[in-house]
């Protein structure tokens, strides 16, 4: 068996959904790697790019189904670096964006393994962005939000209801199964009326979008069966999107009449 003299991981964020968008640095990291461990929100084809000899290990999860453990994963960058050599950890969106990344980190380097990080395209504004709805925007949005819509501990987090105090754009990751307490928060700052859009597989072929208003949004995501994954856009920058035009010009006639 070989001895690897310089056992390395890399973290490689692989941008919110659509293959296209992972960066060119991401892939010559992906041309070295001896392994791949990839999440679930990764598209295959990106397993192309590493050579054919490499392994390519799935440590996803998804929302209620976790497939290996977070700490499971850590174990596996240090054991199969120390093992074959470079090690590609390709997640979804950017590494450092509700990634754990940091924590992926710290652990490796630990054991004395040499690190490096690709920053990936956040879906946080990515998403939006190919749905058409800026995140900011000169006169309708100064500034935005990205919060977690589910902490460590399974609530909202408390961010959710000092950002419904601002103007600021606000993105929600990891939201859906919060919509109701996320509407009820809005609710109560006065917001019902503030527009709102869920873009669940954003950026992919199975991108859905719903959109409406605070008061409104949870029979809308209920008649769509929106599921994870999914992002959650609130605030007037919504109504920016040409392919959502039609949801608020209908608005606009209804309180005309």
């Amino acid at each position: 068996m070989r001895t690897i003299i310089h056992p390395k991981v890399t973290l490689v964020g692989a941008g919110p959904g659509d293959p296209e968008l992972i960066t060119l640095k991401g892939i010559l990291a992906l041309n070295t790697a001896d392994v791949v461990l990839y999440d679930a929100l990764i598209d295959p084809v990106l397993l192309k790019h590493a050579p054919k000899s490499a392994l390519k290990i799935f440590v996803g999860k998804r929302v209620g189904k976790h497939h290996t453990p977070q700490e499971d994963t850590n174990q596996l960058c240090v054991e199969l670096a120390k093992k074959h050599g470079h090690v590609v950890r390709l997640k979804g969106g950017d590494p450092f964006v509700f990634g754990r990344g940091g924590e992926e980190i710290d652990y490796i380097e630990t054991f004395g393994i040499a690190t490096a990080v690709v920053p990936g395209i956040t879906s946080a504004v990515a998403v939006p962005a190919n749905a058409g709805i800026p995140v900011t925007k000169r006169g309708v949005s100064e500034s935005f939000w990205v919060i977690t819509g589910t902490t460590s501990t399974r609530e909202l987090s408390r961010d959710v209801a000092l950002a419904a105090q601002s103007t600021a754009t606000v993105v929600i990751l990891m939201g859906t199964k919060k919509l109701s307490e996320i509407a009820q928060t809005f609710c109560k700052k006065g917001k019902e009326n503030l527009p709102i859009a869920i873009i669940q597989s954003g950026t992919t072929r199975e991108e859905k979008v719903t959109a409406g208003f605070i008061h409104d949004i949870e029979q809308k995501a209920e008649e769509d069966q929106v599921e994870a994954p999914a992002i959650i856009i609130i605030g007037e920058v919504v109504r920016e999107s040409l392919r959502l035009a039609e949801v608020y010009r209908e608005f606009v006639k209804m309180e005309i009449r």
